[in-house]
């Protein structure tokens, strides 16, 4: 219990670094740039998810057929 108060105070004061205004985000939000940046990391995080989910998919076949759970 201890450990999780931790790393959730952990957590918090890492979103307080994250959270302040910074000017390239405000450069690229006024050209409409940060569309295409949100576009590219939603593509990136869908292939990883992708890639998770056939891996783990794989893995299941490969157990069954070997009998091991």
């Amino acid at each position: 219990m201890k450990k999780m108060l931790s790393l959730l105070i952990a957590l918090m004061a890492s979103a307080n670094l994250f959270a302040q205004e910074v000017e390239m985000a405000d450069a690229l939000r006024a050209d409409g740039k940060i569309y295409v940046v949100v576009a590219v990391v939603c593509a990136m995080l869908a292939g990883l998810l992708f890639y998770v989910i056939r891996l783990d998919r794989k893995i299941t076949r490969i157990e069954k057929e070997t009998g091991d759970k």
